[in-house]
This record gives structure tokens, sequence and C-alpha cells, in this order.
């Protein structure tokens, strides 16, 4: 039974844009690529000492069950260059998949927990978010992804780059 999922990519080392994309092009191999927002520079949070992120997300809709789906976006990762043992968890990478919301499950495994639990305070995960998916709600806090938006201090920038 197919799923929908919804998937946050960030890259900030190398051709940035180009990492994006083939990573979009790959995730078209583990499902139907419905949705995918435009892509946001941002700055980095929590370690603020490296170059800025260009992130969007994708929503997919997939047969893969989440064990399967996060196995093979870390071998994307991989793929594309991300090195998670020599990276800092929050350092610079190639690029970062983060499986944000899987239809309306919520998932508590050893290296999964859906839906992300940092999202609801994350601009740069709910601005491409809310383009793509607005009225999609969180399924724990019942909150669109617009509420969860607008609910946002301001701070941290996210500008739009088509």
């Amino acid at each position: 039974m197919k799923k929908t999922v919804y998937l946050s990519l960030g890259s900030n080392l190398g051709d940035r844009e180009g990492n994006l994309r083939a990573a979009i092009e790959r995730l078209r191999e583990l499902g139907e690529v419905s949705a995918v927002s435009s892509f946001y520079e941002t700055e980095p949070v929590e370690m603020t000492n490296q170059p800025w992120f260009l992130n969007c997300a994708v929503a997919m809709e997939t047969e893969r069950m989440p064990k399967q789906l996060l196995s093979a976006v870390l071998g994307i990762e991989r793929s594309l260059g991300r090195n998670r043992k020599k990276t800092q968890p929050k350092g610079p990478r190639t690029l970062d998949i983060d499986i944000i919301l899987f239809g309306n499950s919520v998932i508590e495994m050893p290296g999964l927990r859906v839906p992300h639990p940092r999202m609801a305070a994350r601009r740069f995960v709910l601005e491409p978010l809310a383009e793509i998916a607005a009225e999609v709600r969180h399924p724990v806090i019942k909150k669109t992804m617009r509420e969860l938006r607008e609910a946002l201090p301001s701070g941290k920038p996210v500008v739009r780059r088509v």
C-alpha cells in the first residue's frame, strides 16, 4: 500500500543545487515524486560557523516501509558524498535527507523518529514543506504545516530561490 511521505533535503558543500537535484532524481527510484518545493537559502542552525544551506522539501508516494525508506535515503546520501562517520551531526554536508512525515504514522525506532522531532521549530523545514503541503496535518500536534510555519517566531532567514 502506497504512503505519502515528506522529506527535507539540504546541502551546504560543493554544488548545493546539483546535490539536491541529483538526490531528487535518485528518490524517483524509490517511488513517485509528486511534488518538489522551491529551493531556499537558509542560515545554519546550532552549528553556525559553516556555509549556508540550500534546502527543499519533497513529497513522494512509496510502497517502502519506514526502515526500508530510511536505508535507501541513507544510501542516496552516501552515493552523493555524505560520510556520516566523518561529519559532525550538525556540521557541513554534501547532502542531508530527513524523513519528516510518513503518512499519518508515528514511528519510534533506532535511527528514525517520525514525525521528525524538531520539525515544528525549524523554519528551514516548514517553509518549503508549507509550500507543497500547506494543509497536511502533523499527526501528533494536529496543526497544518501552514499553521506550524505561521506559529514560528521570526528569526533565522529563509530566502526562496526559484
